[in-house]
């Protein structure tokens, strides 16, 4: 018999509103929000409801095959416009820049509602299954990964192999603290840390699935080559090579990135990413969580798994648990640090609209020494 689930971690903040002042009586938002139970029974009936119909398995196959042309269609048609940066990453995630001053930049989590969720182009609006909301960062879809100008493709794997990373040959080998962020999209995350992190031994990494994505980075005018190297992987690719050596990285962020990646390859992801980190070094991850607004928004026949659709776009994206994240890193040998699940309540009043956003972050160490 399976020993009993700690009880979930929740989030200790309180009733909060949004202080926009040309929306503030538009909007409200509240976190840590409990459902009752008719409320979650609501929920399951409708994911339950567009789950009942799967799409045919030829078509899956096309998706997954296809999922980087889906990923550069997308960044073409939005570019950076879609995204907005986080600021809030510092307040969530100190790891990333850990001599920065708390009042720096005026970062709040209150400020994370303002910025990430009040976007004008209609709070509350899905876009082939892309809530406005949270903007890039729903749109985990920063979250797959792109190709850069200075390393294609086609080019990198060529690349790489002529650096000699046993000698410290590679991008960042002098640096004495290492972030890769997984999924970079437009760099709504990257150039966040690039302004606020000033330590001189920093050395951003950045990756994605889409071409288009790596050259949004790469052509932003706050790209810097001698701080930070954009290039495209498929994390899915276990001959594709990342540009630095196991046992290098201090921070690798997963920011709504893992929830587009096919279900049954998720565990040999998060594998490959626990060997790239030195021992004590973490994964910190925020993606989907189960019910989300954009889950029950799905209608039939866009399903392909259990908790797994694809978007009107051609995108896909999953919805967890905290007990299915936990298993996931844990079972790459990385001890839990935080697992913890918000539940938000916005309200737009203007369009008489509630939503329920559920989201999950988590914290997870690699062993300063190894387990026995």
């Amino acid at each position: 018999m399976a020993a009993p689930r700690e009880a979930p971690e929740r989030r200790p903040f309180g009733r909060r509103f949004l202080t926009d002042p040309a929306r503030l009586f538009q909007h409200n938002a509240w976190d840590n929000v409990e459902w009752s139970e008719e409320q979650e029974a609501n929920a399951r009936s409708k994911v339950q409801e567009n789950s009942s119909q799967l799409l045919p398995q030829d078509k899956q196959e096309e998706y997954e095959v296809n999922a980087k042309r889906y990923w550069d269609d997308f960044y073409k048609i939005h570019e950076n416009g879609f995204f907005k940066d986080r600021h809030w990453l510092f307040t969530e995630f100190p790891e990333l820049a850990p001599n920065r001053n708390p009042n720096q930049n005026g970062d709040s989590v209150h400020e994370f509602s303002n910025k990430e969720e009040s976007n004008n182009e209609g709070l509350g609006s899905c876009e082939n299954g892309h809530c406005s909301l949270e903007t890039r960062a729903e749109n985990q879809l920063n979250l797959l990964k792109s190709t850069p100008k200075i390393c294609t493709e086609e080019l990198a794997p060529r690349k790489y192999s002529e650096l000699n990373q046993s000698d410290g040959d590679y991008p960042g080998s002098s640096a004495s603290y290492r972030i890769l962020e997984v999924g970079c999209g437009a760099g709504n995350t990257v150039f966040p840390i690039l302004q606020t992190n000033n330590d001189p031994g920093l050395f951003v990494y950045c990756c994605d699935f889409s071409t288009t994505a790596v050259d949004l980075v790469q052509n932003n005018a706050e790209y810097d080559s001698s701080r930070c190297f954009a290039f495209v992987h498929d994390l899915c690719n276990d001959r594709s090579p990342f540009p630095m050596p196991d046992e290098s990285l201090d921070i690798v962020i997963l920011i709504f990135v893992l929830s587009a990646i096919l279900p049954e390859k998720m565990q040999c992801v998060v594998n490959r990413l626990s060997r790239l980190l030195k021992p004590g070094g973490m994964i910190l991850l925020r993606d989907y969580g189960r019910y989300d607004l954009a889950q029950l928004r799905f209608k039939k026949g866009q399903c392909l798994s259990d908790n797994f659709y694809v978007r009107g776009d051609g995108t896909r994206v999953y919805f967890f648990t905290q007990d299915e994240l936990d298993d996931l890193f844990t079972a790459a040998g990385l001890e839990k640090i935080q697992n913890l699940v918000d539940r938000r309540l916005q309200v737009n009043r203007g369009k008489q609209m509630t939503m329920y956003r559920v989201w999950i972050q988590c914290k997870y160490r690699k062993p300063a020494t190894p387990q026995l």
